[in-house]
């Protein structure tokens, strides 16, 4: 499921990946469900917080090696994985025109920028301040303006997990 945020398209976890993830996830572990006791986890299947009491799991995942997987290039030594959350169970996705996830001021960001075959072409770090949309969209604006990049990963900067992809719309 994908959110549009002019020009540009953000991605949720893809259902099929998803549905994999809760059995195996990229690191080969089984899923291990859990009810949230406090909530607040950022969910990568539907680009929201759990709330308190949520069926969720933290699973590896490996986004650049799944994307490279299904557009047939190798990432090399770009390819990694990283814990992400994800709801127990199918939860159907991002709401229509959910906007920018995750983004609330004071909050640090990465946007690294990937070209067709998976290599970096470069990254920054956002701090969200006082509007996190305007900030995350002018860097996402700056990427796509380079037109090699043909995707970009943003992530938590204290953490480094993978939040949420995105292409042009």
């Amino acid at each position: 499921m994908t959110t549009h945020v002019t020009p540009h398209t953000v991605l949720a976890i893809a259902p099929s990946v998803l549905s994999a993830l809760r059995t195996l996830d990229d690191a080969g572990r089984p899923c291990a469900p859990y009810a949230d006791p406090e909530g607040g986890a950022p969910l990568r299947c539907c680009l929201r917080r759990s709330a308190p009491g949520e069926r969720i799991a933290l699973v590896a995942y490996a986004p650049l090696r799944r994307w490279a997987a299904a557009t047939g290039v190798d990432p090399g030594a770009y390819d990694e994985q990283g814990p992400v959350f994800i709801h127990a169970e199918d939860c159907g996705g991002p709401a229509p025109e959910a906007g920018l996830p995750f983004g609330h001021p004071g909050a640090l960001r990465t946007a690294r920028r990937y070209d067709a075959a998976g290599r970096i072409l470069g990254g920054r770090v956002l701090d969200l301040a006082e509007d996190p949309d305007a900030v995350v969209g002018q860097a996402l604006t700056d990427a796509f303006d380079d037109p090699r990049t043909a995707l970009v990963h943003v992530r938590a900067a204290e953490f480094g997990c993978y939040l949420f992809e995105v292409r042009r719309a």
